[in-house]
């Protein structure tokens, strides 16, 4: 009954916004998609991965690059995130036998290495970037307004959701939550631990690549500009603040720290503040809301939310 409402209201909400924010919600309902892998990676196979954006600069990149030499945009965009998986596949197998600060350290350092690729690749537009990628369209019917990209974002936050869903209620979701808690009891159980670690870690890429390869359409063009390292700590705080391990808490965590920094930004850019304004405030935010998590919502918002409901109630 809550799904069915949730999906009402996420349906709705489209239509009912001014036209100039339909822009800024599907950008917040693809970092939302992105944000369901990483609550995935970190609450469920208990890994921490500092470059998520990198992921969806591959989906971005492969749909776009596609799209370009003339590959059906619904094809670039059903590849994206095939590649991004596979991407993630081959860098996660000798990246993910390291734990803690060491894993995140190294994805990050992946992010890096990725972009300085980006920005030397000729074939990809190089620093310049990707121009003249195509709208979105299946058959003839082609997403020429932001109202259709909301809907299409929407779509993709939907499959994230659901097979994320599925994925924790199933057997190996259980034994994903056993490694997290402790790795060796789970692997003397019988649990591939590595196995399922490895998977994850693809799924999460997956929805990283599908939300990036609609991010590609939806602006027509991509640098590696757009895919920042902060954009990976922002998808961390979105997945903590909401919640890890749980399954709505990356959308609300993504809608509170994105309209967050929309207002953030428009305080900034007033008239009388200096230049440097609004970004030191987006950095500012996050530092604040990690420490106010941290010392009174330490489990993230849903969770303590639902605990609070569940005691006022008993």
């Amino acid at each position: 009954m809550k799904a069915a409402a949730g999906c009402a209201a996420a349906l709705a909400l489209p239509l009912l916004l001014p036209s100039r924010h339909l822009a800024t919600f599907v950008l917040l309902t693809l970092a939302a998609a992105v944000t369901v892998g990483v609550s995935l990676l970190m609450g469920y196979a208990g890994q921490v991965s500092l470059g998520q954006a990198s992921f969806y600069a591959i989906g971005a990149y492969a749909a776009g690059l596609l799209a370009v030499h003339g590959t059906p945009p619904l094809l670039g965009l059903l590849l994206a995130p095939v590649l991004a998986a596979a991407a993630a596949a081959l860098i996660g197998f000798p990246l993910l036998r390291l734990r803690g600060h060491h894993l995140a350290f190294a994805t990050l350092a992946v992010q890096l290495i990725l972009l300085s690729l980006l920005a030397q690749a000729s074939w990809a537009g190089g620093a310049i970037g990707l121009q003249g990628i195509p709208r979105f369209s299946i058959g003839g019917y082609s997403l020429t307004d932001d109202l259709g990209y909301a809907y299409l974002a929407l779509l993709v936050l939907g499959i994230a959701l659901l097979v994320s869903r599925n994925v924790v209620s199933s057997r190996a979701g259980r034994g994903l939550r056993a490694a997290a808690t402790s790795e060796i009891a789970a692997a003397a159980s019988g649990v591939p631990v590595g196995g399922y670690r490895l998977a994850v870690f693809a799924l999460s890429a997956a929805f990283a690549g599908l939300a990036g390869g609609v991010y590609a359409f939806f602006l027509g063009y991509l640098a590696p500009g757009s895919f920042p390292v902060l954009l990976s700590i922002e998808y961390v705080v979105m997945a903590v603040v909401g919640g890890l391990g749980t399954i709505a808490g990356p959308v609300v965590g993504a809608v509170l720290i994105v309209v967050l920094v929309q207002v953030l930004n428009t305080l900034g850019t007033q008239p009388g503040m200096p230049d440097y304004a609004p970004s030191v405030l987006s950095y500012a935010v996050y530092a604040l809301v990690l420490v106010v998590c941290v010392l009174y919502l330490p489990k993230g918002v849903v969770p303590s939310v639902s605990a609070a409901l569940h005691a006022r109630r008993r």
